[in-house]
């Protein structure tokens, strides 16, 4: 499994599927949440949308190490800061040696 030496926690928060109280209303229950040390983490480019607000969207990248599962309706939480995940996660593959790394995600945060 490669990770990186001096690489970042990153933490999938996965929504628990609600169950139904005697009444048939939902109850959420708590986030599931695993983390995954060694990771790579790097900005994405922020924007700004000043039409009718002030509001701000910026993002990171994730790489997380081989077998780390995340999926597209998770959130991470890096750096204190929790973010949705923003599409599908990529297999990454080096295009030198053929060896898989893990997931890559972007992840966004608006504020605003």
């Amino acid at each position: 499994m490669v990770s990186f030496p001096s690489g970042e926690v990153a933490t999938v928060l996965r929504a628990s599927t609600s169950t139904q109280d005697p009444y048939g209303n939902d109850v959420p229950r708590s986030d599931t949440e695993t983390d995954y040390p060694g990771c790579a983490v790097w900005p994405r480019v922020s924007s700004e949308d000043v039409q009718a607000r002030d509001q701000v969207i910026e993002g990171l990248y994730v790489l997380f190490p081989v077998g780390a599962d995340v999926l597209s309706t998770d959130r991470v939480r890096v750096r204190g800061e929790t973010y949705l995940v923003d599409g599908d996660p990529g297999i990454y593959r080096s295009p030198l040696t053929g060896t898989k790394i893990g997931p890559q995600v972007s992840l966004t945060k608006v504020t605003g």
